[in-house]
Formats: C-alpha cells, sequence, structure tokens
C-alpha cells in the first residue's frame, strides 16, 4: 500500500534496515522479473539458456553458458557450480531486492541525506519516547534564569528538557550541570532556534524569560547569531474575502484606515495553542510569510546589563528605568 502511494508521488521507498542474514553484493548484479520467476540477464549482458522456477523455495535454478561464467569476471563473487556445458547459480527475487538495498543504503548520497534525516528525526523521537510529547511547548513562563542559581536552573525539567533538544550542551562548569554536555556549536541540531510566543504582554515575557535562559546558559548562540523570534500576529482583520494579520495595534489601526471606511471585522488572533494547523503555517511557521527577528546582541555587555535590570535583584533600578522610560510603552500597555 505505501509502495503505490509513494510511486504516485515519484517518490523511492529505502528501507534503512533489513532482517535476516545479509545476501552476497553480487546478487544486485542479476534483472530478475517482476514476478520473480526468472532471471533475465547478468548485468554484464549474459543471458542464460535456460531457468527453473521452484514455487515451494521461491527460488530460480538459472544456467549461463560455461564459458560465460569461466570467464566472468565476477566468477569468484558469483560461485557458480560449473557443469559441462553451463554454469548453475540459484537465486531469489528476495535476495536479489535484499542486495540491492544494501547497495542504496552503503552508498555515499543515501548515507549523506540518512545524517540530514537522523538529525531531524532522531530529536522528535526522543520527544516521544523520552519526553511523552511531540513538540517542544514551553508550558507557560519558565523560571528566570538571572535570579536562579545553576543548582535550581538545572532542577527545572522544562529548562533542561530544552537543553537537551537543543544537543550543544551548556556553557556551564560544575556539579549543577552534570547531566548536560559541555558546549559544542558543532553537535547543535538546527540551523535556527526560533522563539515562538502569543503576541500579547504575556507572550513578551515568556519570550524575554527563554531569551534570558539562552543567554545564561548558550550565551554563543544569541552571539553567532543562531537565535531568532518569530511574531505572531495580535489581530485577525478580515474585508470581504481578504484577510490582513496586524501584530501591533498600531498596524492594525493602520490597516483599518487603509480600508477607508469600508466595513471588516477585526478579531483578536488566536493564541499559539488554540490556532489551527492551517493557520498557524501560514502566520508562524511558513518561511514566505513568516517574520523572523534575528537575535543580534552588538554589544553583550549592554544586553547583560538590561536583561539584569529587567530580570534581575536591582528592584531600584528598575523602578528608575520605569519611571523615566514607560511613557514610551504606554501604547503597547494592555490597561483597561
Amino acid at each position: 500500500m505505501h509502495r503505490n502511494a509513494a510511486a504516485k508521488k515519484n517518490i523511492k521507498l529505502i528501507s534503512t534496515s533489513l532482517k535476516g542474514m545479509p545476501v552476497p553484493d553480487i546478487c544486485a548484479d542479476f534483472e530478475i522479473s517482476e514476478g520473480g520467476e526468472q532471471i533475465l540477464q547478468h548485468s554484464v549482458g549474459y543471458k542464460p539458456l535456460r531457468r527453473k522456477y521452484s514455487s515451494a523455495s521461491n527460488q530460480v535454478k538459472t544456467y549461463f553458458p560455461n564459458d560465460s561464467c569461466s570467464q566472468c569476471s565476477h566468477f569468484e563473487h558469483c560461485h557458480p557450480k560449473l557443469r559441462k556445458y553451463s554454469g548453475l547459480i540459484v537465486l531469489s527475487h528476495s535476495a536479489i531486492g535484499c542486495a540491492n538495498q544494501q547497495r542504496l543504503i552503503t552508498a555515499e548520497d543515501f548515507q549523506h541525506w540518512r545524517r540530514v534525516r537522523n538529525g531531524v528525526e532522531a530529536v522528535l523521537s526522543i520527544l516521544h519516547n523520552c519526553y511523552y510529547v511531540d513538540e517542544m511547548p514551553v508550558r507557560g513562563k519558565i523560571l528566570n534564569c538571572l535570579k536562579a542559581d545553576y543548582p535550581r536552573i538545572f532542577k527545572s525539567d522544562v529548562i533542561t528538557d530544552l537543553m537537551k533538544v537543543l544537543g550543544c550542551g551548556v556553557e556551564v562548569q560544575g556539579k549543577a550541570a552534570k547531566e548536560l554536555n559541555q558546549f559544542d556549536l558543532n553537535n547543535l541540531r538546527w540551523s535556527k532556534v526560533v522563539i515562538c510566543t502569543d503576541g500579547d504582554v504575556d507572550g513578551f515575557q515568556i519570550r524575554t524569560l527563554i531569551l534570558t535562559m539562552l543567554y545564561r546558559l548558550t550565551p554563543t548562540l544569541i552571539q553567532q547569531g543562531y537565535v531568532y523570534i518569530a511574531e505572531s500576529p495580535l489581530y485577525e482583520i478580515t474585508c470581504k474575502e481578504k484577510t490582513w494579520f496586524a501584530y501591533s495595534d498600531k498596524e492594525k489601526n493602520d490597516i483599518v484606515a487603509s480600508l477607508e471606511g469600508k466595513k471588516c471585522d477585526v478579531q483578536r488572533s488566536k493564541g499559539l495553542g488554540e490556532n489551527e494547523p492551517d493557520m498557524m503555517w501560514l502566520t508562524t511557521m511558513n518561511p514566505a510569510t513568516r517574520r523572523l527577528i534575528k537575535v543580534m546582541p552588538e554589544d553583550v555587555e549592554r544586553t547583560a546589563q538590561v536583561f539584569d535590570l529587567l530580570l534581575g535583584d536591582d528592584l531600584a533600578g528598575r523602578k528608575n528605568h520605569i519611571a523615566d522610560n514607560g511613557y514610551k510603552y504606554l501604547e503597547l500597555a494592555d490597561i483597561s
């Protein structure tokens, strides 16, 4: 069933594991009929004199000309039983199929794509088999990693699971991180680490907490430009059959104003947990339409200062910062 469905889409299925004993590689050099009852020819062009199929063993006794067998460059691998006028080789459809599969899975191209596949599917298998999830949700607000010490940080299952899934380890020395490997950028399983949260103030706080975690445990990921923020829409605006997505109140107002009084429906966009897969793909996941912000702190020390000010223990400094700068963000505040 799967083979037929794949064939309709021009997809070639290759088994990655074979049961039973390995078969001689030379079997792949023989061409067999679709029903498996006839050996048609050898890869070097030799055609058999006669064939005898056994339905009981599902094997084909194939007789090639004696001089062809004795002079063939594959003689030492085939080991035919030489007779007066012919050489006998016993083959089966399954043996030839297994030999072809063996060649495919040992080819250089296949090894390359298997490594690519393992880099993606292995993570999903880890999530499913070890953590019993099919995606990696953060489950709300995580621990503030700037205010917590390392023993407390690594007692958080959410944080340690996230670090294990990334695969690159942590830039932390000591017993607290004994369950995680030392940091190695080459072991990072992804080309991008994308933080995706709701577009409201709670989502912004979760986003900041995740960035803080990465800054504290894997700052190199931020410095090297691997960390991105995926913006999710705050509003969905529909006019007739056309739909717009607004990522801020200002953008919503601009879109509504551009409609010049036309009747439109403005709805608060659903949170990520409530989105249908198609909507999630359209607004957040599709590379052609999504909005990604690359996190590129040009001055790491300044970033550390801002994180410490907003999320650290300097309560007086945070109050002064809000008093001096809070007015700049009033339009983003959810005040009712």
